[in-house]
C-alpha cells in the first residue's frame, strides 16, 4: 500500500518572513503606543515637524538632511528607550528603590543628551541659515 503524500508545509524562509513583518507592526504599536502616552515623545513630535518643515523652507542639502534625520532618530530611540526603560523599572520595582532611581535617572540622562547633540546639529545647520535670513 502506498503512503500518503505529507501535507504541503510553506518553507522555513516563509514563516520566517512573516514573524520579521509581524515584528514591525509590533514596533509600529510601540511607537504609537508611546506617542498617545509619553508627553516627552509628543513634544519631540512636533519638534521633528517643525525642523521638517524647516529643513523644506531653507532647502537643506542632502548632507544637511542625513545631519537632522540622525539626529532626529537618535533623540526618538533615546526617548522611546528611556520609555522602555521606566516601563520595566516601575514592573520589577513598584516601591522606590535607590538603583531603580538611578536606572530611571541615566535613562533620561541618555535623552538629554540625545537632545542636546540634536541641538548643537541644528545650530550648526539651520543657525546660518537663520542667520542670513535675518540679515
Amino acid at each position: 500500500m502506498a503512503e500518503a503524500p505529507a501535507p504541503y508545509q510553506p518553507p522555513r524562509a516563509s514563516r520566517a518572513w512573516q514573524r520579521r513583518a509581524a515584528s514591525f507592526g509590533h514596533a509600529g504599536r510601540g511607537v504609537a503606543g508611546a506617542l498617545r502616552t509619553e508627553l516627552h515623545l509628543q513634544i519631540h513630535a512636533v519638534a521633528t515637524v517643525l525642523v521638517v518643515g524647516a529643513g523644506f523652507f531653507f532647502g537643506l542639502t542632502y548632507l544637511e538632511w542625513a545631519l537632522v534625520a540622525l539626529v532626529v532618530t537618535g533623540v526618538w530611540a533615546a526617548e522611546l528607550f528611556n520609555t522602555a526603560i521606566e516601563t520595566l523599572v516601575n514592573l520589577v520595582s513598584p516601591e522606590f528603590h535607590p538603583l531603580a532611581g538611578r536606572a530611571k535617572d541615566l535613562a533620561a540622562g541618555a535623552v538629554l543628551l540625545a537632545a542636546l547633540g540634536a541641538l548643537a546639529v541644528g545650530g550648526l545647520v539651520f543657525g546660518p541659515k537663520v542667520w542670513a535670513l535675518l540679515r
